[in-house]
């Protein structure tokens, strides 16, 4: 049986091959080949055995068998399942299937986007009312992806329908996985989501005030370090990085940040909006050593981020685990460690029973909490800590 499959996926290679090269996109039939050492799994109708004198015999990519053909489709990269759907109608029917873009959509996009996300996308599409505008926008991005895309891929390939002579007399459904990919590889869609060590530009920072040692210069930028902030993003696929559009706060209306790596953004593990005091779970169960977030937040005008930090020991504590009884307190220790001992910022206490929002305009206040159940969550915040105590 092994060796059967073997064979067979040998056999589908070579004629994959051979089809590729002689394909050319052409309006009103698909491309066609000489005969493989393949015999066709479909018999030949007597009106192909009655053709006349001189025609030519060949077969096309949708004479293979169905289970070959979607081991075919499933194989391409989206640049690939493009090209493939601008050669006919039937091929685009099946390259615009969900099914095939599943697997693109979780692996580029799965990181970043979440439940919010795909509620947005929805009330997006809902949004389209002009269909002509909608197209007309989604083939100017399909434009700018394709050129972008060609410095990996043929671009012979990746050719749009109108730029081969063909009309487009189905426009791809806006609520299709592949519109939606389309969507984001273009930076049409803004989708919601968080991002670390959010900068903070240098008119922002003294708005903030210059007292405000949470911030903190790295890589030639001023930052929040070990926060998570609220934003809105869209990828740019020239460098391959985020804008990074976050909500108006103060005297601000919109701060932009550019060129926000991957690994800055997360999907929001709450559904809390970003000027909305968290509804803290857990806080009967924190221990010492417990991982948790906080928000925290400048002043009543600005919007939350989160905080990372752990639970402490009370004063009256040696942290000795067998005598402690830090837990059966109703204050609750948290120290942000990544500030020198001494700094204002290195502890604060909060009521386990009657927690509400708690500071001042000098230091700010504290807001929600949320225990890190998660050793990804937990192993993050260490991958971003700073190289240097804060004061």
């Amino acid at each position: 049986m092994r060796l059967l499959s073997v064979l067979f996926f040998q056999e589908l290679l070579f004629f994959s091959v051979h089809l590729f090269r002689s394909c050319r996109p052409f309006a009103g039939r698909t491309p066609s080949v000489p005969p493989p050492t393949m015999k066709p799994s479909r018999r030949k109708s007597r009106a192909d055995k009655e053709e006349p004198a001189g025609s030519s015999s060949g077969m096309s990519i949708l004479d293979l068998p169905e289970l070959a053909l979607e081991c075919v489709l499933g194989r391409l990269t989206p640049p690939g399942l493009c090209g493939m759907a601008a050669v006919c109608s039937s091929l685009r029917e099946r390259c615009t299937s969900d099914h095939l873009w599943e697997r693109h959509m979780k692996e580029k996009w799965g990181r970043v986007i979440g439940d919010a996300a795909h509620r947005e996308w929805e009330r997006y599409v809902a949004s389209a009312e002009d269909p002509l505008a909608s197209l007309a926008e989604a083939n100017k991005g399909r434009r700018r992806w394709i050129e972008a895309a060609s410095r990996v891929w043929p671009l012979s390939c990746l050719r749009l329908p109108s730029e081969s002579g063909k009309k487009l007399n189905c426009p791809l459904p806006n609520d299709s996985i592949m519109s939606w990919y389309r969507a984001l590889e273009t930076g049409r869609f803004w989708f919601p989501a968080q991002v670390y060590n959010r900068e903070v530009e240098e008119d922002e920072f003294h708005y903030y005030g210059t007292e405000n040692y949470t911030a903190y210069l790295q890589h030639g930028h001023v930052g929040f370090m070990l926060s998570c902030y609220d934003a809105e993003v869209s990828y740019d696929c020239r460098t391959d990085t985020f804008h990074a559009r976050y909500p108006p706060h103060g005297r601000r209306t919109v701060v932009i940040e550019e060129g926000v790596q991957w690994d800055r953004i997360r999907v929001s593990p709450v559904i809390t909006p970003a000027h909305v005091l968290h509804n803290s779970d857990y806080l009967s169960d924190l221990r010492p050593c417990d991982h948790i977030e906080i928000q925290w937040r400048r002043n009543k005008e600005f919007p939350y981020g989160w905080w990372y930090g752990v639970v402490g020991h009370l004063e009256n504590c040696d942290g000795n685990e067998h005598f402690c009884r830090c837990h059966l307190s109703d204050t609750v220790i948290l120290e942000f460690n990544q500030y020198t001992p001494g700094s204002r910022w290195r502890r604060t206490l909060v009521d386990r029973r009657d927690h509400k929002e708690e500071g001042n305009e000098t230091d700010g206040f504290y807001g929600g909490i949320r225990k890190l159940q998660k050793k990804e969550e937990i192993s993050k915040w260490r991958q971003l800590w700073p190289t240097d105590v804060l004061e």
